[in-house]
């Protein structure tokens, strides 16, 4: 939708802002907002909730869900429900909100007393891009920019009468929640996207091919069933075999290619952020097998690598390790490496790894408590393995690329129509609040003016 622009405008004086409504001031940050600095050491006696940088969503202003149970060690900021947060550290993820409620915070959020000013409308100057941007350009430290309250106290603001600044609040609160909503019901799609790959790679490892797909690979459509003898696993094609999984693989085997090169030899480095869900694996880092050292797990060209920790494996972290370079990696020791044997084909096995019955059952033998949860290679050793004929497993694999690739394509589709809404949300509230469009009269779908809304 085009919203008109104002009538007339001035120079701000300030580079990102340009001009702004005529009418309108423009003010310093600590003019606008008193800075609260009070401090308590927050321990089991403090009763109010915590609010850490984690709760707060990049650009949206929204509060994720607090930990009830979560008691904060050492200095906290205390704040009020009148109050707005900003994060100083990281400044460009853009996490500003107005909790609402009494409570204490990070001391990584400043925690700002409007002064005259509304709340709402100030929580969305904190939030747009020229705000945001200018700030971050004056943090400091390498690994963990701040930005100081000196400095983003002294950042100008326009600052429109306190009517006006209603009702831009008022227009975005409602414009937002319209784009919101678009975007949970596109990342719902996602989720169904999701459900429907993972429901079609456990049913294809476990049953095989569709009629229609196996006919055209040449096999029968109708195979007939047996028992495979597992509760979990039901009827499985009869020319089927089902072994244990020590019978066709190798969990976390040494690497011989590994002991026969030389510590100034380039190797795959792999972090458990270089594997993806569900496949895909970063290969950018590599390092001289000498800086490495020994304490990593080692893998070849060809292995299959599964996350043992939670909630890594839950969430289907694992890949083929195909594209080593000199065809061997040192990971993190969070993985467990699968090798296959003969009769064994690498993709059929991935695909089985990624498939809900293999998670699912390995979730259920976790070892360990709360985020240090792990899966014990034993699980895989014992796991029952679905093992048609090798040249039906090639096949299997064949089709699992070709429609988990339409599924992924469709999700990729949405994922960039979530990216384009994000996108005018942010740059609608840079132009509201910078006076670009004017929403003073704007009407809603049902033509009431924002104005009159109290």
């Amino acid at each position: 939708m085009k919203y008109p622009a104002y009538p007339k405008y001035k120079p701000s004086g300030v580079e990102w802002l340009g001009e702004v409504p005529e009418h309108w001031e423009v003010k310093r940050l600590k003019f606008l907002a008193n800075r609260s600095d009070q401090k308590v050491e927050a321990d089991e006696d403090y009763s109010l909730p915590y609010v850490g940088l984690e709760h707060i969503e990049s650009w949206t202003g929204k509060l994720l869900t607090l930990d009830a149970e979560l008691v904060p060690s050492g200095i906290s900021n205390r704040f009020r429900r009148g109050d707005t947060l900003f994060g100083k550290l990281r400044p460009y993820l853009a996490k500003a909100c107005n909790p609402g409620f009494d409570g204490l915070c990070s001391t990584e959020l400043l925690v700002l007393e409007p002064r005259g000013h509304e709340r709402n409308y100030l929580v969305y100057q904190l939030l747009s891009e020229g705000f945001v941007s200018m700030v971050d350009s004056s943090t400091y430290g390498a690994k963990m920019p701040r930005a100081n309250w000196e400095f983003i106290g002294s950042c100008l603001l326009p600052s429109p009468p306190p009517p006006e600044q209603r009702a831009i609040a008022d227009f975005l609160d409602r414009e937002t929640v319209k784009l919101d909503t678009l975007v949970a019901k596109k990342r719902e799609l996602i989720e169904k996207l999701k459900e429907k790959r993972t429901a079609l790679i456990s049913r294809t490892v476990t049953r095989g091919l569709p009629p229609e797909a196996a006919r055209a690979a040449g096999f029968n459509p109708q195979p007939k069933l047996k028992p495979s003898g597992i509760e979990w696993l039901g009827e499985v094609p009869e020319h089927w075999e089902v072994k244990r999984g020590r019978f066709c693989m190798k969990v976390n085997p040494r690497s011989d290619r590994l002991q026969q090169l030389e510590p100034e030899d380039e190797i795959s480095f792999v972090p458990m952020e270089a594997v993806g869900e569900y496949g895909g694996l970063n290969l950018e880092m590599t390092k001289p097998i000498g800086e490495i050292g020994t304490s990593y797990t080692e893998f070849e060209e060809g292995d299959v690598i599964v996350a043992k920790i939670t909630p890594c494996f839950e969430n289907g972290k694992g890949a083929i390790a195909n594209g080593l370079t000199n065809g061997v990696a040192l990971g993190t020791t969070e993985l467990h490496v699968l090798r296959v044997l003969f009769g064994l084909d690498r993709r059929f096995l991935f695909y089985l790894t990624i498939s809900s019955v293999y998670r699912k059952t390995g979730e259920a033998e976790m070892y360990g408590a709360g985020g240090q949860k792990r899966v014990p290679p034993e699980f895989s050793r014992n796991f029952r393995v679905t093992l048609p004929p090798q040249i039906e497993q090639r096949a299997i694999a064949d089709y699992l690329d070709r429609e988990t690739a339409k599924i992924d394509q469709m999700s990729a589709k949405v994922e960039e129509a979530i990216a384009r809404l994000q996108e005018y949300r942010t740059a609608l509230i840079t132009a509201a609040v910078t006076g670009k469009i004017d929403v003073r009269e704007y009407k809603d779908a049902e033509g009431v003016p924002h104005q009159s809304r109290g």
